[in-house]
């Protein structure tokens, strides 16, 4: 059996076809690139921030980053799940991401700031995905995105709060 039958039997078994699932797999990769450069910058945060609120965002960012971790193993491995790999590389990622890299140094309110924007640029990510899993039916991608939406929505309104400080 040659791989292009090995792969139409895998999908099959799921119920999707290799063109049901493109689409989903574009924007999850979209999503997956998003949540890498987060996740230095939260790192690079995490690390750098001074200040009187050291401790505070110094705990929060460490938070946010190990949540972003277990999200990109989701994300990639949901991508596996249609047999297809996951783009790996930082270079690929930096190029497909809407999220760029914080350069210069900021102050512990331009951090947050730049976490909230963040947060909006994933909220659209998450956005695509959702509805890329809506239109083929793809229930199990649904909920996933649904609980990353649920907590990134949170961890919004609670980062806002602390900026109006």
């Amino acid at each position: 059996m040659d791989n292009t039958l090995k792969k139409q039997k895998a999908y099959k078994k799921l119920g999707f076809s290799y063109l049901e699932t493109a689409e989903i797999v574009v924007v999850l990769n979209k999503l997956l690139a998003n949540y890498i450069v987060h996740y230095h910058k939260l790192r690079t945060f995490h690390w750098n921030v001074e200040g009187g609120d050291f401790f505070e965002l110094h705990e929060q960012f460490e938070l946010e980053y190990n949540e972003v971790k277990e999200q990109t193993d989701i994300i990639a491995e949901r991508i596996r799940v249609f047999g297809l790999k996951p783009k790996s590389t930082l270079q690929k990622h930096l190029n497909m991401a809407d999220i760029k890299e914080q350069e210069k140094e900021v102050s512990p309110l331009e951090m947050v700031h730049e976490v909230l924007n963040d947060f909006r640029i994933l909220h659209d990510s998450l956005l695509d995905v959702l509805n890329a899993a809506l239109e083929s039916g793809d229930t199990v991608t649904e909920e996933i995105i649904t609980q990353f939406m649920r907590r990134l929505e949170k961890r919004h309104w609670m980062f806002t709060a602390w900026s109006k400080s």
